[in-house]
């Protein structure tokens, strides 16, 4: 047996709607916002009295989902320090195809967005950079260029 697809990727935030703006302005729908709780969710997520508001984003394409996801109860943990360097283990980043790096920079620095480093070109292949969204999630843009 195999996988169908993967189906998406979460990341927990403490302001969700500053989120949502941030991937909205990247370019990503919003599918929906729903509750979360109850012990179906609380066994899943192993979380006892588990209450969550999540928004589903989507990718233009439909293919791609990023799932947001805020805890009322018990409340988030904040790693320390707050602000991981690329090389932590764990979810290093996520990646998103861009038209424009320079134009989609521009716009996710007026939601709070920070470059990790540069953008950086690939030999005549890609416009590269990792930059920093909500929460200090580093998602990785690409610029195709051949």
């Amino acid at each position: 047996m195999t996988i169908q697809r993967m189906d998406n990727v979460g990341i927990v935030v403490t302001d969700l709607d500053a989120a949502i703006a941030f991937y909205t302005e990247l370019g990503l729908e919003l599918e929906g916002r729903a509750q979360i709780e109850g012990v179906w969710a609380a066994n899943v997520v192993g979380l006892d009295g588990m209450r969550s508001e999540i928004a589903m984003m989507r990718t233009p394409d439909g293919h791609g989902r990023l799932e947001l996801a805020r805890y009322h109860s018990p409340d988030a943990i904040v790693t320390e320090p707050a602000i991981l360097p690329p090389n932590t283990v764990g979810l290093h980043r996520v990646m998103f195809a861009v038209d424009d790096i320079e134009d989609t920079v521009a716009r996710l620095r007026k939601h709070g967005g920070e470059l990790v480093g540069e953008i950086s070109r690939f030999e005549d292949s890609y416009l590269l950079c990792y930059l920093r969204g909500p929460e200090g999630t580093i998602i990785g843009l690409a610029e195709q260029l051949s």
